[in-house]
């Protein structure tokens, strides 16, 4: 028995077995899920090569948030495969170069409306798709990094992160009466290949488990996925809205 037993979950943002989605997917097959991927573009076939290393192998499905053609393919797809759907992880995220970095003032909209439409409101993109499919209530988890800070060289990535949280507390609300619930996972510094990106991301590491009270491997990835799982299932019934830390508590430590 699992906790996830019976349940149908959409995942997305599996590009690698070092994806934080990855090891959410793992870990919903082992607690019972039946699963299905998105991929987009020329990531596509990375992720069915990946999924190909999951426990069981799932559908892989195409899904770029920026088109909708593609969003209305995918909620028709997921009908005609399952009807329902109960839960479905947000891991999207995509800023341009210049939108990372220690320069601030130089990107320009068309860079920073990329960042903005990708990485935030494609939460309520992946809400549109599944709502109509949870006919009995769900759970729409997604991935964060804390952004109530200004950190180094995250830029306007940060910016769209906290759109992110902010759109994530405003769908809590707007689907609450349908019995749809909606948080985030607020992760620490974990080393997969989106973190290799960021420019100054080794100062993430150095400081991460310093100071954090529990401690922090930028290896592991089990703690964030043990809590996007139990956010996936019922036993969180009464917490929507909420942006859960899962980052050795370095959240709560001052200078």
């Amino acid at each position: 028995m699992g906790i996830l037993d019976d349940k149908k979950l959409l995942i997305t943002g599996v590009l690698t077995d070092a994806s934080l989605a990855f090891s959410v997917a793992r870990l919903a097959q082992e607690q019972g899920a039946e699963i299905i991927l998105t991929g987009a573009g020329r990531g596509m076939r990375l992720t069915q090569r990946t999924a190909k290393k999951l426990p069981v192998v799932p559908e892989v499905l195409e899904f770029d948030v920026t088109s909708s053609e593609q969003s209305d393919a995918l909620q028709k797809q997921l009908a005609e495969s399952w009807g329902r759907i109960d839960g479905a992880l947000h891991a999207i995220g995509f800023a341009p170069e210049a939108c990372l970095g220690e320069d601030f003032m130089t990107p320009k909209w068309e860079d920073v409306s990329v960042a903005m439409e990708i990485s935030a409101y494609s939460l309520k993109t992946v809400a549109e798709v599944v709502r109509p499919l949870m006919t009995e209530g769900g759970s729409i988890v997604g991935l964060d990094f804390d952004a109530r800070f200004a950190w180094p060289a995250y830029n306007w990535m940060g910016v769209a992160k906290a759109a992110l949280e902010s759109t994530s507390r405003y769908l809590a609300r707007s689907l609450g009466p349908e019995g749809i619930r909606v948080n985030m996972v607020a992760a620490g510094p974990i080393r997969t290949m989106a973190a290799k990106s960021i420019p100054g991301f080794a100062a993430f590491e150095e400081v991460w488990g310093e100071r954090s009270p529990l401690g922090w491997d930028i290896h592991d990835s089990e703690p964030v996925a043990r809590a996007c799982v139990a956010l996936l299932s019922d036993w969180f019934p009464s917490t929507t809205g909420e942006m859960v830390h899962v980052d050795g508590g370095f959240h709560a430590i001052g200078a």
